[in-house]
Formats: C-alpha cells, structure tokens, sequence
C-alpha cells in the first residue's frame, strides 16, 4: 500500500485483517459456526468472539496502556482510565454473516478523550479497506475518499437499517421510510451499519440514517465521513450523536434535506412535530388492511 498511514491506523489494519481471515475461513462452512441468540433476532457467533479476542489482542500488544470498548466483551479489556479508547465491532452483519450473505464487516475506532482520531473499517469479502486519521482524509485502499456531490435528495441514492428489535416502533419507523422513500431515487438496507457509512464516505450512496446504533456500530464510520467531506449527526442535524443512538449522514447538501425530513423522528423533536408523527403513524396503520 503506498499510503503513509498513522501508525496506530496500522496497527488497528493488523489487527481488521486478523479478523477479517478468521471471518473468511468461517465463511467458508457456514453450517458449522456456533449461533446464539443475545436477545430477540440479535445474534453472536463463535467467529464475532474470536475475531474480538484477535483485535484486542493485537492492540493491546501495540498498545497496554490503552482502553478496549468492544461489541461483545465491553469493557473489561485494557486501561480502565486511559484517555485513549478502542471502539469495536469485530463482525457488524453478524445476521448477513451467518446467512451467507456477504455484506459485513469489521469496524475499529480510537477514540480520545471521547472524540473519533482513528478508523478501520475493513471487507473481508472484498478485501477492501477503508482507513481514516482525523485531519489526513479518508482512504478506500490507495484511493482518496469524497462524498458524492449530488445536490438534491431526489437524486439520491439513501441506506437504512430497519427495526428488528422487541420494543421497536415499527410502525414509525415505516412512515420514516415511507417519508424518505418518496423523495429519492432508492431506498436500501444493506445490514452493517460501518459499512453504510463507508459507502457514504466513497460517495457509492448519498445518505444513510439509522435508529437503535450504538457507538461501535458507527464510531469508524463517522469519521470516514466527515474525512471524506461529509456530515455525520443525530436526526436532528447535531453533531454530538455518537452515543444517542440516531445516526444520520450525507453529503452536505443531502444532509441539510434529510434533517429536513428525519428531524421530527428524532428523540430530540419538538412536542408538535412528535405528535405529528404519531398521528401520521396512526392514519398509516388504519389505511394498512388487516391480514
């Protein structure tokens, strides 16, 4: 690679592509990959605990006297006290992963003193690897990252996530998509969310928005953005998101009309417009015929 990447970017590339072999061997006999079930249609694998137990390892190698904050074993890793914090999701798809459907990832931060410096988010799959240093830009393998320059949401190409978990308010959530889906030219849920916002940072899409993140989910991936030039935030269009578990991004344009439409969907949302939605919701599932 002729990058002259951080070294802690190298470090964390080490450990993504550690992973992303043991995630790649796995693939390859699906059938015998151990599942269990964390809760409701939120699934582990015995290939998400062993690529966790490779990345941490290699960071904690390079790097003792850092912070661990990951996916599966939380915080029990590393420097309790560190100002310095590795945010991981060692396999964002898991659901994708052991369907065989190959969209998934592994997704590494570093985070210091609460603020996103470092991101790896890395395909196994494809072998792609999208790097980021905070102030450097944003990389696909050797290839300098910007997000798209459509100016209209019309035009615009927007991932999602849907609901899947119990207490999800699915009903609102498909007047959000019915909201969004009218006003752009697609509408699509790939399954890993690091990976929706790399896609926006390579400008593949224009826009991504998604509820019930938590921050390993999308700590990379917001950086790669806003390197790439574009803007990451809650649905209410600010920037302080990383633990609320509302993520939008886009390009600056695209950014401004999805807060536009996804604002009132926020938690943050002004009473009215939160009434709004309620009532919109209402009058959706009452012309919606019963099964």
């Amino acid at each position: 690679m002729s990058l002259n990447l951080h070294p802690m970017v190298n470090v964390a590339t080490k450990a993504a592509r550690a992973a992303g072999n043991i995630i790649n061997r796995a693939a390859l006999d699906i059938e015998s990959v151990r599942v269990s079930q964390k809760k409701a249609n939120d699934f582990v694998t015995e290939v998400d605990q062993a690529a966790e137990a490779t990345i941490i390892e290699t960071l904690l190698t390079a790097y003792p006297g850092h912070g661990i904050w990951a996916e599966e074993s939380g915080r029990q890793h590393g420097a309790r006290d560190s100002e310095y914090v590795w945010i991981i999701d060692p396999l964002d798809g898991t659901t994708n992963f052991i369907h065989g459907l190959p969209i998934y990832c592994v997704s590494i931060a570093l985070a210091v003193r609460g603020k996103v410096e470092q991101a790896v988010v890395y395909d196994p799959t494809r072998n792609d690897l999208f790097t980021a240093t905070k102030g450097r830009g944003a990389f696909l393998n050797d290839r300098r990252l910007r997000v798209s320059k459509r100016n209209t949401l019309k035009e615009s190409l927007v991932s999602t996530g849907f609901p899947y978990r119990q207490g999800d308010d699915f009903g609102e959530y498909l007047t959000l998509m019915g909201d969004v889906m009218q006003r752009t030219a697609g509408l699509r849920r790939p399954g890993a969310a690091a990976l929706d916002l790399a896609y926006v940072a390579a400008g593949f899409t224009d826009g991504f928005f998604e509820k019930g993140l938590q921050p390993w989910d999308v700590a990379a991936g917001s950086l790669l953005v806003t390197e790439a030039g574009g803007l990451v935030g809650n649905f209410s269009g600010e920037a302080d998101f990383l633990d609320q578990q509302e993520c939008l991004a886009a390009n600056p344009k695209v950014y401004a009309q999805l807060v536009g439409i996804v604002g009132k969907y926020s938690k943050f949302a002004a009473a009215t417009e939160k009434a709004a939605v309620r009532q919109a919701t209402l009058s959706r599932t009452a012309r919606t015929p019963a099964a």
